[in-house]
């Protein structure tokens, strides 16, 4: 199996930046398409931005988010900047084998989640 540990999650002040974490263990390749998923009380999951050799984000987060990967450390960051209160959530990376993955059931592996608050 895969697992996936997130860090560097925390308390922030709107406008301010934060940068997420993910390093991968266990039967991981660096084919992997590696992603950010969050999900705010009340509400689903939602897709942030994945990388494979390339990257993609969601809408909400583009120009505000960027997403990078170091093979050598089998880790995958999220650099997040200008946050906003809305981006408050849990953040889960998660990790797929299929090529541009953006829904829950394309991702196969997953981490255990990390907060992430921004105050208004």
């Amino acid at each position: 199996q895969v697992q996936l540990v997130e860090s560097g999650g925390g308390l922030v002040q709107a406008g301010g930046s934060l940068r997420l974490s993910c390093a991968a263990s266990g039967r991981f390749f660096s084919g992997y398409t590696l992603g950010w998923f969050r999900q705010a009380p009340g509400k689903e999951r939602e897709f942030v931005a994945a990388i494979r050799w390339y990257t993609y984000y969601a809408d909400s987060v583009k120009g505000r988010f960027t997403i990078s990967r170091d093979n050598a450390k089998n880790t995958v960051y999220l650099q997040m900047n200008s946050l906003k209160p809305e981006d408050t959530a849990i953040y889960y990376c998660a990790a797929s084998l299929r090529q541009r993955p953006t829904k829950l059931a394309e991702y196969d592996y997953w981490g255990q989640g990390i907060q992430v608050t921004v105050s208004s």
